[in-house]
């Protein structure tokens, strides 16, 4: 049953083959205090698209039914708004996932088990970027010949920057061999949990 509050604002226009009153019935109906639009739709029915589901959410959002909160990685979750709630997270979880960055929330637990794709591939796109800047810096050297008889600068930054890219290649393939390996096996719990 649909809260009074949530009754008098809704829009009962049975032209579409979604109402915003079947979306608010279906997160009501839920365990989940929260939804993305992928859970979402995989709720309401198979033949109604994600953007007729976007739709909804923005037209209940607009009426400030439900609510939205974006973090990291472009992941929005929906939410009912009710007026008494502090929802969605708690301090504590509203820092940790508006961290500044993945590697803010990369923990060494999660790059020795590979867990934490998100962080290995900040990773691996910074060594990418550097490897570049190596690159750069080292054909700028040697157009401009600025090298120290005997130092061969430009050299040392394109032998770094070729082994930096092996390195990011290598930690990419790496992470996504575990991320298949888990997918097709399960967790491998290689590490004690703490």
């Amino acid at each position: 049953m649909i809260p009074t509050w949530i009754d008098e604002r809704v829009d009962r226009n049975l032209d579409n083959t979604l109402t915003q009153e079947h979306v608010v019935e279906t997160m009501l109906e839920s365990d989940r205090p929260f939804f993305s639009i992928r859970q979402l739709h995989a709720r309401i029915k198979p033949d109604v698209s994600r953007a007729t589901v976007r739709n909804r959410l923005q037209e209940l959002q607009e009426i400030d039914v439900v609510a939205t909160e974006t973090y990291p990685d472009s992941i929005s979750l929906y939410y009912i708004n009710h007026p008494e709630s502090d929802w969605p997270v708690s301090p504590e979880g509203r820092r940790a996932l508006n961290a500044n960055s993945p590697l803010d929330r990369l923990s060494t637990r999660g790059f020795l088990t590979l867990s934490d794709t998100a962080g290995i591939r900040t990773l691996v796109l910074a060594g990418f970027q550097l490897s570049l800047v190596l690159l750069a810096l080292g054909g700028v050297l040697t157009v401009i010949g600025a090298d120290v008889s005997g130092t061969q600068s430009d050299i040392v930054l394109w032998d770094t920057a070729f082994d930096l890219v092996f390195v990011s290649i290598l930690l990419l393939v790496t992470e996504r061999t575990a991320r298949w390996v888990r997918d097709k096996y399960g967790p491998l719990n290689l590490l004690p949990s703490t």
